[in-house]
């Protein structure tokens, strides 16, 4: 496929989600301005507007489009405001909410040196100032609180950490995959200052969190 191929595929992906979710135009518009073809391994290029998710080595994945734009809705974020991303993958998750908060405003760990190093490069080369930390996440960026809102790309194991939770200010929002018995629920919490307040967001699968 060529960049034409490829922005057509693009322009389809955002109007089937805009057809199946109920989302912000913002958060459409943010899809349909990252290019997710840069993002995945090129075996799978040619996948990468279909709407699911796709290996990206370590035994990790990125998403699905549709849980991409769900979640970054979800956050009820705006320019400016600083987020805070927990899995990096290979990127796409931070530009998309890059799109929307603008430069500087994202801060994103990884814990698989490689993947941290591999999103790095690529979002630098593609134009997105975010910040991406390898280690883990219960620990990076503690310096950068409070954000606005955080974010998990991988499944935490019964509730959210207490220590990712606390570096949101009170009013924000935290969106995560949070695994409850065999399955997985997504929740937006939304912090007070006496405690969280949880949404169900349904059913999901993601890869847990180490």
């Amino acid at each position: 496929m060529n960049d034409a191929d490829h922005a057509a595929a693009r322009r389809e992906l955002v109007n089937a989600l805009g057809r199946r979710l109920d989302v912000s135009e913002r958060t459409l518009s943010a899809i349909g301005a990252v290019p997710r073809h840069e993002f995945v391994p090129e075996p799978h290029r040619a996948s990468a507007y279909d709407d699911r998710p796709l290996p990206i080595g370590h035994d990790q994945t990125v998403s699905a489009p549709h849980m991409v734009a769900l979640m970054s809705d979800l956050l009820d974020i705006e320019r400016g405001d600083r987020v805070f991303e927990v899995g990096a993958g290979c990127g796409y998750h931070a530009a998309v909410v890059a799109e929307v908060v603008g430069p500087g405003n994202v801060f994103s760990a990884e814990r698989v040196p490689e993947l941290a190093a591999d999103a790095r490069e690529r979002l630098d080369r593609l134009g997105y100032d975010v910040t991406v930390a390898a280690g883990d996440a219960r620990e990076a960026f503690s310096d950068e609180a409070p954000f606005d809102a955080a974010y998990l790309t991988c499944a935490a194991p019964d509730s959210v950490p207490e220590s990712i939770v606390d570096r949101v200010r009170p009013g924000g929002r935290v969106v995560a995959p949070v695994r409850e018995g065999s399955g997985q629920r997504l929740v937006r919490l939304t912090v007070r200052e006496d405690g969280v307040d949880r949404e169900d967001h349904g059913g999901v699968r993601f890869v847990p969190m180490r």
